[in-house]
């Protein structure tokens, strides 16, 4: 059984011919579903040189069906011509397709299937009509944006209707549900059972470590967390924030100027750090070097998977309840959630961490939990499950090592 997969997450080939993804989550993910089947053919947007360490594809059975390098839809669009052929070839190839959206090369992938019979799968993993408030565009590129938002929940809709469809997060899975063709929720996801943590508290050390991971974009609200050092020292509570995550176009470049501008003007430069992109593998660990985990976002999310990615090292979590993170994040239980991305906000939910030994265990414990029954191990358990049986499917059953 072949699975095609189709996703805009870049790939390249190292210096030793192996697989390696730009930002990591995904390698995992495909990584994950690869026990299932004979083979995955990939169907991304290839790179012509290396770009970091990246993050390597474990698996054996995974190849290559490259498109032209496209960086977001206003490049993808004026390529298609050239791809309509590759991605015809790539459909004819598979036994089953599965795509990842919003992605845009999607549709026409799933156009493709249906005409040759082939099975589909679907994980939306985003809400791109939620981005539009936040998203900085005017006069025109702000027209063109709500026009092709428009055509693809046009296009996302038209897919789910005519396929198994799991969603990350039950705001995703009651959006795209209709009558008689439920949507499934899932919870994507990066961590082993072998990687959960251990240690049952933080905020041992004379100042508070605060870290976020995310991509640097307005739809994030990153651009409170220098307001959040400066409420803190107001407090009286000693703290630094560490931001990791790549710049993600123009929008990305004048969020991450806003950041560093807020910090100075609030006079906390130089404890507010924005480390850039680091590749999964190197990003998993250092977790372990903070105190908790903030990530004030605004709607658009499916549920993030740095939450999962938080819990399993063992910090506490304070984040808003937008989209599906309600869904994975239980206030008080596993996180605290705060109702508005305000640097006031989510100062004073820190401040109760702080001063609430017993709240921020318990956060951990629970989060703990969380972890252990969200790991990539059980999703794609889960997700195959369905698949094989809603599908009709005959696929290939991992083989558990025994200790």
């Amino acid at each position: 059984m072949t699975l095609g997969l189709v996703y805009h997450m870049p790939f390249w080939r190292d210096r030793d011919g192996r697989l390696r993804e730009i930002e990591g989550s995904f390698a995992r993910y495909v990584d994950s579903l690869a026990p299932y089947f004979d083979e995955i053919v990939l169907c991304v947007p290839v790179l012509t040189e290396t770009s970091g360490d990246g993050t390597l594809i474990r698996a054996r059975n995974v190849r290559l069906a490259p498109l032209r390098y496209f960086d977001g839809p206003a490049h993808f669009y004026p390529r298609l011509p050239a791809m309509v052929r590759g991605i015809v070839a790539f459909v004819r190839a598979v036994d089953v397709l599965h795509c990842r959206v919003p992605t845009p090369a999607a549709v026409f992938a799933v156009a493709c299937a249906r005409l040759f019979g082939r099975p589909v799968f679907l994980l939306v993993v985003g809400d791109l009509r939620a981005l539009l408030p936040s998203m900085p565009y005017r006069g025109l590129k702000r027209l063109l944006w709500r026009s092709y938002t428009w055509f693809e929940e046009r296009g996302i809709q038209w897919m789910v209707n005519r396929s198994l469809t799991f969603a990350n997060g039950a705001a995703l899975a009651s959006k795209h549900s209709r009558a008689g063709r439920p949507v499934v929720q899932t919870q994507t996801t990066t961590i082993d059972a072998e990687s959960i943590a251990q240690r049952i508290d933080t905020m041992t050390g004379d100042a508070v470590r605060l870290f976020a991971v995310s991509r640097i974009d307005p739809r994030k609200g990153l651009r409170v967390l220098p307001g959040v050092v400066a409420a803190l020292a107001e407090r009286g509570v000693a703290a630094t924030v560490d931001i990791v995550g790549p710049v993600v176009g123009a929008p990305g470049d004048a969020e991450r100027a806003a950041i560093v501008a807020a910090a100075a003007a609030r006079g906390v430069s130089d404890r507010v750090r924005l480390l850039g992109a680091v590749p999964l593998e190197r990003l998993l660990p250092l977790y372990a070097d903070y105190d908790a985990f903030v990530l004030p976002t605004l709607p658009g999310e499916g549920v993030p998977r740095v939450l999962l990615e938080a819990m399993a090292a063992g910090l506490p979590i304070v984040t808003t309840p937008v989209a599906g993170i309600p869904s994975l994040v239980t206030h008080e239980r596993n996180g605290l959630i705060v109702d508005e991305p305000s640097a006031d906000a989510v100062a004073s939910a820190i401040v109760r961490l702080v001063r609430d030994g017993a709240l921020r265990r318990r956060l951990i414990q629970h989060g703990y939990e969380s972890a252990r029954a969200h790991t990539l191990q059980a999703q794609a358990g889960q997700m195959m499950d369905a698949v094989s049986r809603r599908l009709g499917l005959t696929l290939r059953q991992p083989v558990v090592s025994v200790a």
